[in-house]
């Protein structure tokens, strides 16, 4: 695949793929299957273009998109995960979290906005907390998207100039750069402290948005089983993407 993947072909790439999330969807009504996708990354990794892309035609009633605020009094007084649990999908549902709770994990740890027992409380809870949801019959697919540092920096830079991107600007912005090594530690003990083989972490290399798109979308068809879907004819790029296995994560393992 090429560094820039042409608009022709993304199009018509992204059509079959939405086609397949389309059947997917209506498997998952008909069986009553609770599908929750879980979406991290860095500032401007382009999680909200690839959310976008993902829900753009599956039916509203089914699928929700759940992006929460800053938590409030009475979410900081509550145990960590209460918040996070009345927005699960019911049967039938797919829910999509424009970020999820290892919001801990990343920006609160890395800005102080928690503490550290509070952050390594989270560490002991949060694989028995997806456990206790897997065995309850939730499936969970955790899709990490991981952008250069001078991407990210481009588009931090287009976000301050244009005035239709100024709502996803904020005071964390600043110092996204700033703190790249911070994140990036940060970003490596998640993923190795919070991976199994029942819950395990997709890494996709977002410096191109297209391709980012369409790999989000194949991982979801290649991780749901769904006996309407041909999985072997979107298989995953595996030079853009990783499924986090134990090992500690570079940014060299994607960005050569």
């Amino acid at each position: 695949m090429e560094a820039t993947l042409a608009r022709k072909a993304y199009r018509k790439a992204l059509n079959d793929l939405q086609i397949e999330l389309v059947k997917v969807q209506r498997h998952v009504i008909a069986h009553g299957h609770k599908v929750l996708v879980l979406f991290e990354g860095r500032d401007a990794s382009g999680k909200d273009g690839t959310i976008k892309r993902v829900s753009e035609h599956l039916s509203p009633r089914d699928l929700r998109v759940v992006a929460l605020g800053k938590p409030g009094d009475a979410d900081q007084a509550s145990w960590y995960f209460q918040r996070y649990v009345a927005h699960l999908p019911q049967d039938g549902q797919i829910v999509l979290f424009n970020r999820s709770w290892y919001t801990r994990a990343g920006v609160e740890r890395v800005m102080g906005f928690a503490s550290a027992e509070d952050v390594e409380s989270f560490f002991r809870d949060v694989m028995t907390f997806e456990n206790l949801l897997i065995d309850a019959g939730f499936a969970i697919l955790k899709i990490y998207l991981d952008i250069s540092r001078e991407e990210q920096a481009k588009r931090l830079a287009r976000r301050e100039s244009d005035p239709l991107k100024a709502w996803k600007s904020s005071p964390i912005d600043a110092v996204a750069l700033e703190k790249w090594q911070d994140y990036t530690e940060a970003r490596n003990d998640m993923l190795e402290r919070t991976s199994s083989i029942a819950s395990p972490w997709l890494v996709i290399n977002a410096d191109d948005k297209r391709f980012a798109r369409l790999e989000a979308i194949r991982l979801i068809l290649s991780e749901i089983p769904c006996p309407l879907v041909d999985q072997h004819q979107y298989p995953r790029d595996p030079s853009r993407t990783l499924k986090f296995d134990g090992e500690i994560f570079s940014n060299s393992d994607l960005h050569a």
